[in-house]
């Protein structure tokens, strides 16, 4: 059965005329992840957040993450499609990557994701910066076991996209099941950093002949192109009109998040 079809949901970011630092925007009693020597952010602290809020919002407006970690000494970062349920984060790959055969038995991980909002060109070399919202999350990487959880996870590594869409597709065969692994992760500590700015020059600076700007930066998806091979008559069902040409990839990746956990 497919999701219902859900109001639009924006991804948040300061382009709506507020920035994602605005105060306003969080609840003083809102949950927040424990912070510590290990998550908290050092430079320029004004610019963190721990809170749920904000660190899960990011979270479901970004599709890859980065899973860094050590092996035999040395440090590995990994991109990989990722998906959050709650305070858990979850992945998945072929059985034969190095990544997950290092990951199965709760080593410590830290999955980054990050949007590029723009580039920034100020008056002195020093001054020059880019816009940005990130996220670093830190805990213990275990590999889904249980079958049925496996299964579950698998299903949502798909619909979490593109909700409903599991239940159009060919059923994946237990060969295809047993050749991938799903890893997840317990979020034990987070924290957002975001930088919302645009030019920011030493007030002395605003007062020289040299030219400054902020070039927006934005990944939108582009036109559909539907598989040659396709049989006749086979349709791009509706569950998929979320993913227009000139969409900001964020807002319709953030509404699908939204519409595969409705309930």
């Amino acid at each position: 059965m497919l999701a219902k079809r859900q109001k639009t949901v924006r991804a948040p970011s300061y382009r709506d005329g507020r920035s994602p630092e605005d105060p306003t925007m969080s609840d003083a009693d809102a949950p927040t992840y424990i912070v510590d020597h290990l998550n908290r952010v050092k430079r320029r602290a004004d610019r963190g957040h721990y809170d749920h809020e904000t660190v899960h919002r990011l979270l479901d407006s970004g599709a890859l993450a980065h899973v860094s970690y050590i092996v035999d000494g040395w440090p590995l970062c990994t991109p990989t499609l990722f998906w959050r349920e709650g305070t858990r984060i979850y992945w998945h790959g072929s059985n034969s990557s190095r990544m997950l055969k290092n990951l199965s038995e709760g080593e410590p991980v830290c999955i980054t994701v990050t949007h590029f909002d723009s580039l920034v060109l100020a008056r002195c070399g020093f001054n020059h910066s880019a816009d940005y919202r990130s996220v670093m999350a830190f805990g213990h990487a275990r590999i889904v076991e249980d079958p049925e959880e496996k299964r579950r996870a698998l299903t949502m590594m798909v619909d979490r996209f593109f909700p409903g869409r599991t239940a159009q597709l060919r059923a994946s065969t237990q060969k295809e099941i047993n050749a991938t692994t799903v890893v997840m992760m317990d979020i034990e500590r987070a924290s957002a950093k975001i930088r919302a700015k645009g030019v920011a020059d030493d007030d002395e600076d605003y007062a020289l002949p040299i030219y400054a700007e902020r070039l927006p930066v934005r990944m939108v998806i582009g036109p559909p192109e539907s598989c040659p091979r396709l049989q006749s008559g086979v349709e791009r069902p509706h569950n998929l009109d979320g993913y227009r040409a000139g969409r900001p990839l964020e807002e319709a990746v953030t509404e699908a998040h939204a519409a595969a956990y409705s309930d």
